[in-house]
């Protein structure tokens, strides 16, 4: 997984479940309230399916669209999840 797709602090989680979106996101939250009492989830992505949010183009930067959205907003941590197969980018709000 490249290093241009982390935003501020990474987070890393392991297991060994195979995880459907709802779950992978629940694991991320709940992750993040040991980092931040609030947080806002500003994008994610699912390297092995490709699939990511917001499906938005930002420009012609070569870094995924995904990625420039939580920059823009003030991302600060990235919760990865199965070696970059989950990565979530959370702004800490308290």
């Amino acid at each position: 997984m490249s290093q241009e797709n982390i935003i501020g602090q990474q987070i890393k989680i392991q297991t060994d479940t195979n995880l459907d979106f709802q779950d992978a996101k629940d694991i991320a939250k709940q992750k993040m309230k040991e980092f931040s009492a609030d947080s806002m989830l500003l994008s994610w992505c699912n390297n092995k399916t490709g699939e990511y949010y917001p499906t938005i183009k930002c420009g012609s930067s070569d870094k995924p669209a995904w990625i420039i959205w939580a920059e823009s907003r003030g991302g600060d941590y990235t919760i990865d999840i199965n070696d970059g197969e989950w990565l979530f980018v959370f702004l800490s709000l308290g």
